[in-house]
C-alpha cells in the first residue's frame, strides 16, 4: 500500500473550510481508495453511483441525504448531475449538519453543473496517479516507464502493466467517453490520441493533424480539448512577454501520464524506451508533470521565440519567476538559450532538471538539479 499522505492532508484541510469538496481526476487514479479513508464503503454516508442499489436510493435525493450528518461521500457524481441543486440546498443549512465529498471524472457537464449550482460553496482538488514523491526516488525509471496509474505502476511485470494500460485505453474510449455524453466513435478518437502521442512535447499543429485525419481544424481542436478535460493531456500555454522578439503563440502538448504515452507509442520496456526516438520528449513531459505536482505554482507557461530561444517551463509562485529546463543528459551545460531566458524573462532562478545524482552550478542563478531530488526550494 503506497501512502498518499500529502493529498490526504490536502483533502482534509479542504473539508475543514469548505461545505462541498470535489475530488476530480481520471478513472482508476485512486479517488475511491482515498475517499474510503474518510468514510468506509459500508457506511450509510457512502454512495457509489455505479452501484445500482445506491443509485436507486438517490432517486429521491433530498429524502436520502437530508437526515445524514458528518461527512457524506458521493462517488461517480457525473452519473447524476441533478444532484447538484440538491447539494446547494443541503450545503446552505445553518447550522450545517453534513459536509460533502464528491468524486468524479472531469467533463464539461460536470464542471458546468458544479460551477453554476455550487458557486462559492465548493472547493476542487485534482488528483492524478502516483507521483514520484509517493513511490520513492529509487523507483524513478519504473514510474517514468509505467506512469502513475496505481494498477499500472503496481503490476507484477512490465508485460502486466502494459496489458492493463491497453485495457484502460479501450475501456476509456468505449465506455467512459460515451458515459460523459460525448458522441465520438472510439476508433476515431483512438487514431487521434495515437497521432497526438507523436506530438508530445511539441508545438500544437492542428492543420497538420486535421489534414492527416481528413477532418477540419475545429474538429481536431474539439478532440484535443476533450482529452484535456478528462486529464489525459495538458496544453501548456505560451508566455507572452513584451519583448522585441517574435514569440511562439501556440500551445505545447504533453501527455499527463507517460505510461499511456508509452503505450500509444508501442514502448513496453525500459530497453525500448531508452532507444526510442521520443526518449527526450518523454523525459521532458515526465519531468514537467512531476515539477508541477511538487511545486504547485500559481501560474505556469512555456516560452519560445522564432529565433530559437526557449524555456521548457516558466513558473510564477509567490511573486517569483522560476525557470525550468529538462535535459536527459549525464551532465547538462550552460547554453545561450538559458542565458537569454534568464535575461529576457528576468528569472529569479533557472534549474536544469536531469536524471543524475549531483547538484551543481552552471552559472549565476542557473543550477543543474537531479529530478529525483524534487526540490524547488526557491519557490517556498
Amino acid at each position: 500500500m503506497i501512502q498518499r499522505n500529502e493529498i490526504t492532508s490536502t483533502i482534509s484541510k479542504a473539508l475543514e473550510r469548505s461545505r462541498v469538496v470535489a475530488l476530480l481526476g481520471p478513472r482508476q487514479c485512486g479517488k475511491t481508495t482515498l475517499a474510503r479513508q474518510f468514510v468506509p464503503p459500508d457506511s450509510i454516508n457512502y454512495f457509489d453511483l455505479e452501484d445500482p442499489a445506491h443509485l436507486k436510493q438517490l432517486e429521491e435525493p433530498m429524502t436520502a441525504l437530508k437526515e445524514l450528518s458528518g461527512l457524506v461521500v458521493i462517488d461517480e457524481i457525473q452519473r447524476k448531475p441533478d444532484l447538484f441543486p440538491v447539494l446547494r440546498v443541503l450545503s446552505d443549512r445553518v447550522p450545517l449538519p453534513a459536509r460533502f465529498l464528491i468524486l468524479g471524472s472531469a467533463s464539461p457537464d460536470l464542471q458546468k453543473h458544479s460551477s453554476e449550482s455550487l458557486a462559492g460553496r465548493i472547493e476542487t482538488v485534482q488528483l492524478t496517479g502516483f507521483s514520484l514523491s509517493e513511490v520513492g526516488q529509487e523507483n524513478q525509471v519504473r514510474h517514468w516507464l509505467r506512469g502513475g496509474f496505481p494498477l499500472s505502476y503496481l503490476a507484477g511485470a512490465d508485460e502486466d502493466s502494459r496489458a492493463w494500460r491497453k485495457n484502460f485505453i479501450q475501456s476509456f474510449l468505449e465506455r467512459d467517453i460515451p458515459q460523459l455524453g460525448i458522441a465520438i466513435p472510439a476508433p476515431t478518437l483512438l487514431r487521434f490520441w495515437t497521432m497526438l502521442a507523436h506530438y508530445h512535447g511539441q508545438i500544437w499543429n492542428g492543420a497538420e493533424i486535421a489534414n492527416a485525419m481528413g477532418v477540419s481544424q475545429p474538429t481536431v481542436r474539439r478532440y484535443l480539448d476533450l482529452l484535456e478535460s478528462v486529464f489525459m493531456v495538458r496544453q501548456l500555454l505560451p508566455w507572452h512577454a513584451n519583448l522585441k522578439k517574435r514569440q511562439i503563440k501556440s500551445s505545447k502538448i504533453y501527455f499527463r501520464d507517460t505510461g499511456l504515452l508509452h503505450q500509444l507509442l508501442g514502448i513496453g520496456s525500459e530497453k525500448e524506451l531508452l532507444s526510442h526516438p521520443k526518449l527526450g520528449f518523454s523525459w521532458e513531459g515526465y519531468a514537467i508533470e512531476e515539477v508541477l505536482k511538487s511545486a504547485q505554482p500559481d501560474e505556469f507557461f512555456f516560452w519560445a521565440t522564432h529565433n530559437g530561444a526557449e524555456l521548457d517551463l516558466l513558473m510564477i509562485k509567490n511573486g517569483k519567476r522560476l525557470g525550468i529546463e529538462c535535459k536527459r543528459l549525464d551532465a547538462p551545460r550552460m547554453t545561450s538559450s538559458m542565458r537569454i531566458a534568464m535575461r529576457d524573462l528576468e528569472l529569479d532562478s533557472l534549474q536544469v532538471l536531469y536524471p543524475g545524482d549531483r547538484r551543481f552550478s552552471l552559472g549565476d542563478g542557473i543550477e543543474a538539479v537531479p529530478l529525483k531530488s524534487i526540490l524547488l526550494k526557491a519557490a517556498k
